[in-house]
């Protein structure tokens, strides 16, 4: 089930997020280091209500969804939408990849946009995530270009 996190969740967020990090560092993908995504980030995301948890049981994932307010996404003029519904910092347990839990979380995300009138998701990868990008293209996200400010390649769906 995915719901809204709680300040009581933050703990085990971060641990997740350290076990996301170390995953990536060992399947060589550069995109995060120790001191991002964590704690105090996601923290932020609860204060401003726009972060959700996959929770059975126990919580195995999170995700934020922000309204589109970040500069580096001005750095691309061939967005289909001027404003969308924006993914950050997803982490999903790596014990569990596989499992659709990802999966799960962006289309949720979808039904959060349509709920909020948006058209478009937009969200960002490291270019060494082949992971995320490949990910992303199976869901039907559309690279858009290259985010060079913060050295992501930019991806959006119209929903």
């Amino acid at each position: 089930m995915i719901r809204k996190a709680l300040l009581s969740d933050l703990d085990t967020i971060d641990s997740l997020a350290v076990k996301v990090i170390d995953n990536m560092k060992e399947s060589g993908i550069p995109q995060w280091e120790y001191t991002y995504p964590r704690k105090n980030h996601y923290e932020q995301d609860v204060k401003d209500d726009c972060l959700y948890v996959y929770d059975e049981n126990g919580v195995f994932g999170a995700i934020a969804l922000k309204p589109e307010n970040d500069p580096p996404y001005k750095d691309l003029t061939n967005w289909t939408d001027e404003e969308s519904l924006v993914i950050h910092r997803v982490i999903v347990d790596p014990e569990l990849g596989r499992k659709g839990i990802a999966k799960q979380f962006f289309l949720f995300a979808e039904e959060v946009a349509r709920e909020m009138g948006y058209t478009s998701i937009k969200v960002d990868t490291h270019k060494e995530n082949y992971k995320m990008n490949g990910f992303l293209k199976k869901l039907g996200y559309i690279e858009k270009g290259y985010l060079p400010s913060i050295d992501r390649i930019a991806f959006e769906k119209m929903i």
